[in-house]
Order: C-alpha cells, then sequence, then structure tokens
C-alpha cells in the first residue's frame, strides 16, 4: 500500500492588518503498488489565487509549482508532521517555503529561467531609473530660476514676487517628505517615487498656462503642487538603496542616484534656454513634463519595492544583495525568519492560519529623541539652506556681478552642477574604500566626508563674499565650482547616514530630516530675494557670509552629534 500525500499552500497574502497564510489539511488517498507496501510520496501544489503576483514571489508561470516531497521530508519528518488539530510551527513553516522558493519549476514551464540566473546586475537598471527620476526632479525645479527672469520682465513682477514664486515651491515640497518617507517604509519607495513623479511632472506641465493667466496665487499654487510631489523623491530613493543595495555598495549607489539629481541642475540651466528660444517660455516646461510621463511608464512595468519580488533579478544576485545585508521582505524572503509574532488558529479541523506580520507603527518618540537623528535633521537643514540658495540664485549672481547675459549666465551656473555630479561619485567611492579597504570606522568616516561637504563650502563662499564685486567671470566661477563640488560630498555623508542608525525607518528619518531642510530652502530663498531688493552690491556679500555661518554651525553640529552604528532597531 503506497499513501500518497497532497499539501496545498495558498499564497494569497491579504493586505490587511493581519496578514495571513492558510494551510489546508492533507488530504489522503489510498493506491496499490507492486514494488513496496511502505513507501509514499507527496505531491505539494503552491497556488495563488494572484497569478501575476505569484509568479513573480515564487518565480513561476500560471501561479501553479509541483514539488516533489522527498525535497522537504527532513523537514516535515522532523518540524511540520502537520498533526490533527494543532499549529504549523512558525520555522518550520518557514524553513518548507525555503524549500519551495529554491526548487525548480518543471520542464517546460520555465523558459527564462537560464536567462535570469545569468542576470546579476539588474540592481543597476533600477539605480539608473532612479538616477533619471532624480535628473527629472531637479530639472523641474530649476527651470523656473531660468525662465523666471523672462517671466518677471513680461508681467512686471520684481525681484521680490520673483523669490515667492520660487519659495513657493518649496512650500509644498516641505509637507510631503514625513508622509512620503513613512508610506515608503510601509509599503516601498517604488509605489511611492511612482506616484510622486506623475505629480510633479503633470504640474510642469501646467505651470506656463498658470503663467499665461498672469495670476500669481494660481501660479504659486502651480509649484506648491510641484514641490508636494518632489517632496517624495530622496526619501524614497534612500528605501529603494536600503532594499536594492547591499550595505558596502550603498555609499556608490546613493551618490550616483545623486549624480543625476545634481545632473538635473545642469541639464535644466543648459537645456532650459535653448528650448525657450525654440518653442518659447512654455517649451521647457511641457518638454521636461511629458518625459516624467514617459519614465512613469517604464518604472511602473520595470521596478518593484524589493529586488525578490522582481522576475528579472537573477538567483545569485538576489543572494549577493540579500546576504549583504539590505532590508529583505520577510514575508517573501525564503531564508530570513520573521522578528515579528506569529499566531495560528484552527478552523474547523481542516485549515490552520499562520498568521503574519502585525501592523507596524512609526516609534516617534524614539527617533525624535536620539541625538543621531537631530544631527541628520540638521546636516539635511544646512545642506539643503545652501543648495537652494545656489540653485535658485546663481544665474542672477553672474548676471549682477559679472555682468554676463541670461544665456552665459546659464552656461556660467551649470558647470558647477556638472562638477557636483563628478564629485559625488568620487565622494562615493572614496566612502566605501574607507570602510571596507582601509577599515576606518563607519563615524570616522562619514565624519571627515561631511566636514568637507560643510567646511568646503564655507571658505569659497567667505572668499566670494570679501571680494564683492570686484571678481572676475572666471575667479567667481573657479570658487563657485569648488564650493559646489564639496557640497556633493554630504551624499556619502549624513544622506548615507539615515541607513545607517535606523535600517528600517531610514525613509521615515530622511523624510524629517527633509521637511526641515525644505523648510531651510524656502526662508533661504526668500530671505536671498528680500536682501538683493534693499542692495545689490552689498546684498550678494552679505548673502554669502550668512550661507557661509550657517555651513560652519552644521559641520559643528555634525561632528558632535553623528553616530556611525544603528541605534534603531
Amino acid at each position: 500500500m503506497t499513501t500518497t500525500s497532497t499539501i496545498i499552500i495558498s499564497n494569497n497574502i491579504p493586505t490587511t492588518t493581519n496578514n495571513a497564510l492558510k494551510v489546508l489539511k492533507k488530504s489522503r488517498r489510498p493506491t496499490t503498488t507492486a514494488a513496496s507496501s511502505s513507501s509514499s510520496s507527496s505531491t505539494f501544489i503552491l497556488k495563488s489565487s494572484k497569478s501575476k503576483s505569484n509568479t513573480k514571489s515564487s518565480r513561476c508561470r500560471g501561479g501553479v509549482l509541483l514539488f516533489d516531497s522527498s525535497l522537504l521530508s527532513s523537514s516535515l519528518s522532523k518540524k511540520c508532521m502537520f498533526p490533527p488539530r494543532r499549529l504549523c510551527r512558525r520555522r518550520a513553516y518557514s524553513r518548507l517555503l525555503a524549500k519551495v522558493s529554491a526548487t525548480k519549476p518543471p520542464q517546460g514551464g520555465g523558459g527564462g529561467n537560464e536567462a535570469k540566473k545569468n542576470n546579476k546586475n539588474y540592481r543597476f537598471t533600477i539605480l539608473s531609473l532612479v538616477a533619471l527620476a532624480l535628473l527629472l526632479c531637479n530639472a523641474d525645479r530649476v527651470i523656473m530660476s531660468i525662465v523666471g527672469l523672462p517671466m518677471s520682465k513680461m508681467n512686471g513682477w520684481d525681484v521680490k514676487v520673483l523669490g515667492l514664486i520660487q519659495s513657493s515651491f518649496l512650500f509644498g515640497y516641505a509637507l510631503t517628505p514625513i508622509f512620503g518617507g513613512v508610506l515608503a517604509d510601509k509599503i516601498g519607495g517604488a509605489r511611492v517615487l511612482l506616484g510622486g513623479l506623475l505629480v510633479w511632472s503633470l504640474a510642469t506641465m501646467v505651470t506656463p498656462l498658470a503663467a499665461s493667466t498672469k495670476s500669481i496665487p494660481l501660479l504659486c499654487l502651480c509649484r506648491v503642487v510641484m514641490g508636494l510631489g518632489e517632496g517624495v523623491a530622496l526619501p524614497c530613493m534612500n528605501n529603494v538603496a536600503s532594499r536594492w543595495v547591499p550595505k558596502f555598495e550603498r555609499s556608490r549607489a546613493v551618490s550616483f542616484c545623486m549624480g543625476g539629481f545634481q545632473s538635473g541642475s545642469m541639464i535644466g540651466l543648459l537645456v532650459a534656454p535653448l528650448l525657450m528660444s525654440r518653442f518659447g517660455i512654455a517649451g521647457p516646461f511641457y518638454v521636461f513634463g511629458a518625459i516624467g510621463v514617459a519614465w512613469a511608464a517604464v518604472w511602473n512595468a520595470r521596478a518593484t519595492s524589493y529586488p525578490r519580488a522582481n522576475e528579472r533579478v537573477g538567483e545569485e544576485e538576489l543572494k549577493f544583495i540579500e546576504d549583504g545585508g539590505a532590508i529583505v521582505d520577510h514575508l517573501r524572503s525564503s531564508s530570513s525568519e520573521s522578528s515579528s509574532s506569529s499566531s495560528g488558529k484552527e478552523i474547523d479541523d481542516e485549515v490552520v492560519v499562520v498568521t503574519g506580520v502585525e501592523k507596524k507603527t512609526t516609534p516617534w518618540k524614539m527617533l525624535l529623541s536620539h541625538p543621531a537623528t537631530w544631527a541628520c535633521v540638521v546636516a539635511n537643514f544646512v545642506n539643503n539652506f545652501g543648495f537652494f540658495i545656489l540653485l535658485a540664485w546663481m544665474p542672477k549672481y553672474f548676471n549682477d556681478v559679472v555682468k554676463l547675459n541670461l544665456a552665459t549666465s546659464s552656461w556660467f551656473s551649470a558647470l558647477p552642477w556638472a562638477t557636483m555630479a563628478v564629485s559625488g561619485v568620487f565622494a562615493g567611492i572614496l566612502a566605501d574604500r574607507m570602510l571596507s579597504e582601509w577599515k576606518v570606522s563607519t563615524a570616522t568616516t562619514r565624519k571627515f566626508i561631511q566636514s568637507v561637504g560643510f567646511l568646503g563650502p564655507a571658505l569659497c563662499l567667505l572668499v566670494l563674499g570679501l571680494k564683492g564685486f570686484a571678481i572676475t567671470p572666471g575667479f567667481a566661477l573657479t570658487t563657485l565650482t569648488v564650493a559646489v563640488g564639496c557640497t556633493a560630498f554630504s551624499q556619502s555623508g549624513f544622506l548615507v547616514n539615515f541607513a545607517e542608525i535606523g535600517p528600517k525607518y531610514a525613509s521615515t528619518i530622511h523624510g524629517v530630516a527633509n521637511t526641515a531642510g525644505s523648510i531651510a530652502g524656502m526662508v533661504g530663498t526668500y530671505v536671498v530675494g528680500w536682501i538683493l531688493s534693499r542692495s545689490v552690491e552689498s546684498g550678494w556679500s552679505n548673502v554669502m557670509y550668512m550661507t557661509s555661518a550657517t555651513y560652519v554651525v552644521g559641520a559643528l553640529v555634525w561632528l558632535a552629534f553623528m553616530s556611525g552604528e544603528q541605534v534603531f532597531f
């Protein structure tokens, strides 16, 4: 007599507070055989009502996989015999899923399996798409610094109104980083980034229509909505990097993505005048907005919140990412042990329910009471204070101080941002090498890198303030290029530290810091407009002194309170 057993495992995980996995009772049916009376075999059917999502998670086609029980005999005999009226143990169930995930599909059902095995670098595709999204993020916002000058002259707006229009973007930008960061930690940065980019791209396309009405409130509203969309971009970037990249590649990954961010400034400053000369003031807004919509379509088809959920990620690369310290989806991962409690509930002697993760709440008190959090918050405040001042007002600086026309000012303003993209990648390589090859501690590495990021621009801007209007175009360009290039080191300083002090809450902490940075940029951008409206000649020197002093304060706070260790678990 041979006993054949069938276990049906439902992989339909509901998105409610308590996720549940249902393991149905064994069904036994006797069959006869002449070979042996004691042998047995079992077939395991992995089945899901949502075949599309199941295909991604279990790496199969059609939503059904068959597995021979000999692969699971040791686990089942010792840990998970599914005795009547008893609950399946969590560890036994995890091991069962490990065997299921490691088993190949039947012949004829895995046409793309060999290609997936050979794909070892798909994470770079994801990072490239993130870098392109950040490029569009910065290009869309910098358009106004070019178009704003002729737009103001056309509508009779003075420099104070232009400062209000520039800073209105930051009103929206300050509202969504915390929300976007928390949401990214819960549902994944890939989804949140998709929604944010669609919002800011559509708002960008609507901006020239609002400007044509000559209504300042309507134009400011478009800028606010654009800021709402862009506010989630950087927290989502950190979330994607922490899930898709191992720890020892993270500095380079963040620097690469931020290289796209800084390249957006350069491309926006260079391309916007060309588009404006060909298509008018509305040209840059329409072109960059349309590119954003096209990016969203590609991202929606190619990206997932976790690499394990993406069928294009090869097995070798997946193991490399997860074993390297990336944040792992414990509901899908076959190798991870869930840290949250699991419980079961018996149903009619036939169904056993294994409960998954309970709803996660953000420990705000714990996060906001630690000095390491505030070191990152202050660092982002200082970084954005200087960044937005340079981003919004650098073309006007070259126009006022060294008497360059708008087109030439745009070219001069673009060079520092191009340098920033290159120096940011260099800083990422340097930081990773200090950690992995030179065995420098994390705290020392981040302190050194961030000190360059703050004290370098502080010194350069102080020199520009002392020079005033007695300056040549070449000297001004060189000094600003060095200043902006040094600020790129922050990408491998505080910007990576979010994931180091609290990997589970990296997006949330980044969201808090980005909100503070948005307020800094909003205040700084408006204050510069107010200072320059009083006096252009002495005003630029005062702007440089103010920004330089802010950088020095930020460096002192960072050196005193940052942490290189994980403090939130």
